[in-house]
This record gives structure tokens, C-alpha cells and sequence, in this order.
């Protein structure tokens, strides 16, 4: 297949505000996030709204949290100049597309996302009897939908609020896609691109329509992502024309699979706040080496001359992420034998998770005592991010008639 695609996918993702962060944040998203940002048109934010509907009584938390999660983020490497950094409240048209979603949205899509009884289940504490808490997934579709990212990096236990976003664009694009003189303004979009590459789109459009030839559809979508003269209105209607539909208003996202990163805590379970058992990304040294001084081991290790066995030792499991192979053949065969005693094996995953801290732990300190950079950075992302957002919600009003002139 030719790649005529001159221009990256753009990719959504966001975190509720917590606080600050740890190593299991760093390993589960943000070094992807570093990754992506050099691949991708990145726009990252920090969903306090989302946070509000499990934490609606505690508001002021969320809004101290918002800063020390900001200050994570680019103490890991997250560099505003390549990504677009931005709080969810500060862009009011997500407010606006989740309301005018609402309208089409059948309730018995929500009931059926999976996580909506699991986690009232768990949180059990909370009164969670509320519309936001319903709604929440549809807040997600329209933060996704508003920036028409074309990517969203998800784990698989996120697929299903994917699904559900898929399913609303199609059902908006169903709705108000049909715009008066379709085909003559798909014709002339064409046009726009030059004869040569006109001919090819139709040639194209023939291939997909008339023998189902799905490479065709492919080059087709890559021939318009790299076409500089044409506006995004009539990008979109080339796609609904190519593929015998109408006005592809709001893009359907792909999933970006993301690994599962399940970086272990200090007691072997997944690492996590509500467990206690984190390494905080800006914790000072000494108390990095007490946590894992103190971590339990292998309980048929009561003295330093009994044989264990590292899989039944929650510090093994660190050593899969800090230690090379060496370290680890040296580590089973010390604790099989009884020839090492656990703190000698703790002192190398000490070393390596300071190895990791030690930059990110500097980059913190620097953006702790210049606050107003930090603020500077939102500021502009926040307006880059609303630039965007204004624009989808026009033809959004547009398109469900609400643009009244």
C-alpha cells in the first residue's frame, strides 16, 4: 500500500487530578505520553470534572491536586512545546458538546458501560446516585470528540468507553451529517486538490464502492490527511463521499492499545494510593531506601541462612522493572542458596528506582520555585486547546441548527 499521509494522528488522553504522582503512574502513562508526544498532535489534560463526579464534596482537594499532577508531568518529560497541555474546566465547550450530546444519547448506553456497576461496587462509600456519575462516559466522548482526536490510548479495560464514543459519533454523524448539496460540494472539494489528485480519489472512490477493495479505501484516507489546500469541512466530506455515507462531522477515534503496566507496590500488589504501597516521584532519597528497606520478603526467609524463593517475594517483582539479567540470575540464584541476605538484594532495586527518580525528583524542584511558568504553560495550552474546541462546536451548532445568523 502507497502512504501518501503527511500529517501525524491526533491523540486525547487525560488523568484525574490526584495529586502528586508515582512510579506507577510514570510506568502506566506518562512514559507513554513522552513517547507519544513525539509521534502524535498530543493533547493532554487533567480532568477535574471527571474528578468531581466520584470527589463532588471535596472540591477544594481537587483543585490543590490539579498543580502538583502538572508539575509530575513535565518533571517526566511531558514538553509543552510538543503537546498540548490543558485543565478540562478551563475549556467550557466540553461542557457544551457533552450537553448537546445528552440529547441523542440513549440512556441504556450508559447503564451498559462496564464500569458503571463495578465501580459503585467498589465505592461503596460514596453516594454515586447522581446523573454526573451516569454521565461521565459521555463526558469522555465528547472530551475526545471535541479535539476530533483520530487516536486514544486506552488499556483494555477502557475499550468499552471507546466503543461507546464510536457509537455516538456515528449516531451524530447519521443525524446531521446530511447537509443540502452534499454531492456537489464533495465535487468541488475534489476539485480543490488538483486534477491528478482528484483523478485519484475518484479512481479511488470507484475501487471501495463498486469491488469493496479496502486498500483503496486506505490510500484514499491517506491521499486527503495530505492535502494542504482543502479546509477540514471539506476533508470531511471527501471522507463521507468516499465511503457512500454523508458528512463525517465527528470522527469515530481508533484505539491506541497501550501495554498493561502493572508496576508492582511495595507489598506486591499493583502499586496504588488506596493500597499505601507507593514510591512518590518526587520522595527524597532516604525515604525511597526506607520503603524498600522495610518491604517484606520471602516469609521462608525467617534468618539469613534459610533458602527462598523470589517469586514469593514481592521484591523480585521490582527487579523485573529495575534490574538487568544479570542482576536477576544473580538475585534467584543468591536467594535459592541462601547466599545473599535480602537487604543485599534490596540495595540494586534501591539503586535503580534513585537511578530513575533522581532527574525527575531535579526537574520538580525547578518547576516548584517558578509556579508562575507552571501557570504560564496552562494558560497557553488552555487557549491552544479552546482554539480547537471552538471550532468543532461550531459546526457542531451548525450542523443540529443552532447557529442562528
Amino acid at each position: 500500500m502507497v502512504n501518501l499521509n503527511t500529517q501525524p494522528g491526533r491523540v486525547l488522553s487525560g488523568m484525574r487530578p490526584t495529586g502528586r504522582l508515582h512510579l506507577g503512574h510514570y510506568h502506566g502513562v506518562l512514559k507513554n505520553w513522552v513517547r507519544l508526544q513525539n509521534e502524535y498532535d498530543c493533547f493532554f489534560f487533567v480532568a477535574d470534572w471527571h474528578a468531581l463526579t466520584t470527589h463532588y464534596e471535596t472540591p477544594g482537594v481537587v483543585g490543590e491536586h490539579v498543580w502538583e499532577m502538572i508539575i509530575d508531568w513535565l518533571a517526566c518529560g511531558i514538553n509543552p512545546k510538543l503537546a498540548c497541555l490543558f485543565i478540562q474546566s478551563r475549556v467550557p465547550e466540553h461542557a457544551e458538546l457533552h450537553l448537546l450530546l445528552s440529547m441523542i444519547t440513549p440512556l441504556g448506553w450508559l447503564e451498559r458501560v462496564p464500569t458503571y456497576k463495578d465501580q459503585q461496587e467498589q465505592l461503596r462509600d460514596r453516594d454515586l446516585a447522581t446523573y454526573g456519575f451516569l454521565g461521565y462516559p459521555l463526558l469522555q466522548s465528547a472530551d475526545v470528540l471535541i479535539y476530533k482526536a483520530t487516536e486514544v490510548p486506552v488499556g483494555e479495560d477502557q475499550v468499552a468507553h471507546l466503543e461507546l464514543t464510536r457509537e455516538i459519533a456515528r449516531r451524530f454523524n447519521h443525524l446531521y451529517g446530511v447537509e443540502p448539496d452534499f454531492e456537489e460540494k464533495a465535487q468541488e472539494a475534489a476539485r480543490k486538490m488538483g486534477k491528478k489528485n482528484a483523478r485519484l480519489y475518484h479512481q479511488l472512490r470507484r475501487r471501495y464502492q463498486q469491488d469493496g477493495d479496502r486498500e483503496a479505501l486506505e490510500v484514499a484516507h491517506a491521499l486527503l490527511d495530505g492535502q494542504p489546500n482543502i479546509t477540514v469541512a471539506d476533508r470531511e466530506r471527501l471522507f463521507g463521499y468516499l465511503d457512500g455515507s454523508s458528512r463525517e462531522l465527528l470522527p469515530e477515534p481508533d484505539v491506541l492499545l497501550t501495554p498493561t503496566a502493572k508496576m508492582p507496590g511495595l507489598d506486591g500488589r499493583k502499586m496504588s494510593k488506596s493500597y499505601q504501597n507507593t514510591i512518590g516521584l518526587r520522595e527524597p532519597p532516604e525515604e525511597v531506601e526506607r520503603k524498600i528497606r522495610t518491604m517484606p520478603t520471602d516469609p521462608a526467609r525467617v534468618r539469613r541462612n534459610d533458602p527462598g524463593d523470589p517469586r514469593n517475594c514481592p521484591v523480585w517483582s521490582l527487579h523485573q522493572v529495575y534490574s538487568d539479567e544479570e542482576t536477576r540470575a544473580w538475585v534467584e540464584e543468591g536467594c535459592r542458596s541462601a547466599g545473599i541476605g535480602c537487604l543485599e538484594c534490596k540495595r540494586h532495586v534501591i539503586a535503580g528506582v534513585e537511578a530513575e527518580l533522581a532527574p525527575i525528583r531535579e526537574r520538580a524542584q525547578a518547576y516548584e520555585a517558578d509556579p508562575e511558568h507552571v501557570r504560564a504553560v496552562l494558560v497557553d495550552g488552555c487557549e491552544r486547546a479552546r482554539e480547537q474546541a471552538r471550532a468543532t462546536l461550531s459546526e457542531v451548532r451548525s450542523a443540529m441548527g443552532l447557529e442562528y445568523r
